[in-house]
């Protein structure tokens, strides 16, 4: 059975590598990875990290790309390659715009997709920015949907999409078998000088579309608040390359002691980073997962999440945009050990780390009832 994973931004990469390493294991599966190129520079140390190889590269990522250039650039590209493999099922991955562009390609040849991390939703198609509509129209297209959780499933029933739909938690937290290591030493040196035993780090990140602008002035005026009214906190910040982030957060926290602001770090370091911290705050969807399996509370800096799951479960909590509403709900987990301990001991909802072995269960599954 021939599968080709298609991916093309870190997110994806740390989620479907461990899925990679799965299908490969398998005797009677051809497995081909191929790299549209949208966040090329971060995707490579990702798939170091797991030790695999790529079998084709769109490289499509350009200086100043759009979102209309990387949907034409994928299509483009992608055309000649599934005319030349014919794979049996292409699987792709979550809402990324590589991912709604593939299955889009993918459907154009009438070779079924399979989409994993299928079924989030916010229900509102403009935020997320553009990953709402590109996880809603990848399910529309998708022949197999591989939802994280029971709530995707119920998402993908009420929308019709009732056949092909498996529950198999998500492949995220697969990925720690091979990226969370005890003894940890971190590549980045600014991170080897960080004071864990006796700081209570805070790790944070944000670089949604949605919260550019004055959302993000917000969340780095509570920061700074934060660091300002705690002198036991240090914040640590991995910005995203996009200018309009490294613009406002160097302007707004260049300056600030106890504020760490670093390049992007690798996998590796940003697993083992969120292992060693006291709590996550975060706009981003993948840490609202990783975190809870690591024990560590987050706080989603947003107003909605499609991952309400780890809400339900008291892993995490939103804390919205408003600066009064980020300082407040940090400084219970700072100061009320009761409540720290309650999200940080709730239980995982994200599955028990075999996603990837239930995926490629069902897809072998699948392959046969076609014979």
């Amino acid at each position: 059975m021939k599968v080709l994973v298609i991916f093309g931004t870190r997110p994806e990469a740390v989620k479907m590598c461990p899925l990679v390493l799965e299908l490969r294991s398998r005797e009677n599966i051809d497995c081909q990875v191929c790299l549209t190129g949208q966040h090329r520079d971060m995707v490579r140390p990702v798939l170091e990290c797991f030790k695999i190889k790529e079998d084709y590269d769109l490289d499509i990522m350009k200086q100043n790309q759009t979102l209309t250039s990387i949907t034409s650039d994928i299509l483009q590209k992608l055309e000649g390659l599934l005319e030349k493999e014919r794979p049996d099922i292409v699987l792709v991955h979550g809402d990324t715009t590589t991912s709604f562009v593939v299955a889009l390609a993918s459907f154009y040849q009438k070779i079924p997709v399979g989409h994993v991390e299928a079924g989030l939703r916010t229900y509102n198609k403009y935020s997320p920015f553009p990953e709402e509509m590109n996880r809603t129209l990848t399910g529309k297209i998708a022949s197999l949907h591989f939802a994280p959780t029971e709530q995707n499933r119920l998402n993908l029933l009420k929308e019709g999409i009732d056949e092909n739909v498996f529950v198999t938690g998500n492949t995220v937290i697969d990925s720690f078998k091979t990226t969370v290591i005890e003894k940890y030493n971190f590549r980045n040196n600014y991170l080897r000088k960080v004071d864990f035993e006796n700081k209570k780090v805070i790790v944070l990140t944000a670089h949604r579309r949605e919260n550019i602008g004055k959302n993000l002035e917000n969340i780095c005026e509570a920061v700074k608040q934060l660091v300002n009214n705690n002198e036991d906190v240090v914040v640590i910040y991995p910005v995203h390359p996009n200018p309009l982030v490294k613009q406002t957060v160097y302007a707004k926290l260049g300056n600030c002691k106890r504020i760490l602001l670093i390049n992007p770090i690798d996998v590796l370091d940003m697993h083992n980073l969120i292992a060693k911290s006291y709590m996550v705050m975060t706009d981003s969807g993948g840490l609202q997962e990783e975190a809870p399996a690591l024990g560590k509370p987050v706080l989603v800096l947003r107003t909605e999440t499609e991952r309400p799951e780890a809400t339900t479960a008291g892993t995490a909590k939103l804390a919205g945009v408003e600066v009064n509403n980020i300082v407040k709900s940090a400084e219970v987990l700072l100061h009320n050990d009761m409540e720290y301990k309650k999200m940080a001991k709730a239980i995982n909802p994200y599955g028990d780390g075999n996603a990837s072995k239930y995926i490629t269960d069902y897809i072998l599954k699948w392959g046969k009832s076609r014979c």
